[in-house]
């Protein structure tokens, strides 16, 4: 199934930075499985060769093991979801691979959670703090190996605009499956 997004200016950067993080931090192409529907950057991955696999749309809250159904992966991508999870330690946790690439948009303190206010869906339950997302991966068995920070610029006029150009919005972490 084909994602049915439309990629703007802002993805497409974060995308490009993504995509460089995992292929320092896992250099060769592999099975992948990256929590969500299908979406551009899975779309992406698949375009440079690796092998995609998504979950369905099931709430990870409820259903966290039903990430052990996919056999053979060697890494799992969890890009933006852990921020719209209320317990995101149960599926990270029962993740099926010893290798993870995770995202988040840290907390900002200019700018409240996000909140769509047309999906009921699209909403942050959490906005974390890079130490904060460490320890949560460190409780639910992870050792971080890499990170990386980045900023979210717009093209707008006004105070939360020039503060985007200089704050980190975005944590990416590799971490492996501590033994």
């Amino acid at each position: 199934m084909e994602s049915n997004f439309n990629i703007t200016k802002g993805m497409t950067s974060r995308y490009e930075k993504t995509l460089s993080f995992i292929k320092k931090n896992i250099p060769d192409k592999k099975r992948v499985l990256d929590l969500g529907v299908p979406n551009p950057f899975s779309d992406l991955m698949k375009e440079k060769g690796y092998e995609v696999f998504n979950t369905h749309g099931e709430d990870l809250d409820y259903q966290p093991n039903v990430v052990k159904q996919y056999e053979g992966i060697e890494f799992v991508t969890a890009l933006e979801i852990c921020e719209h999870l209320i317990n995101p330690m149960g599926v990270l946790s029962e993740l099926p691979c010893d290798k993870l690439i995770a995202s988040i948009p840290l907390s900002l303190w200019f700018a409240k959670a996000y909140r769509s206010k047309t999906d009921p869906w699209d909403r942050h339950f959490h906005e974390f703090e890079d130490w904060q997302f460490d320890w949560l991966l460190e409780k639910a068995g992870w050792k971080v190996m890499a990170s990386e920070k980045w900023t979210a610029p717009i093209d707008k006029i006004g105070i939360r605009p020039l503060l985007r150009k200089f704050t980190p919005r975005y944590y990416i972490v590799y971490a492996e499956r501590a033994k």
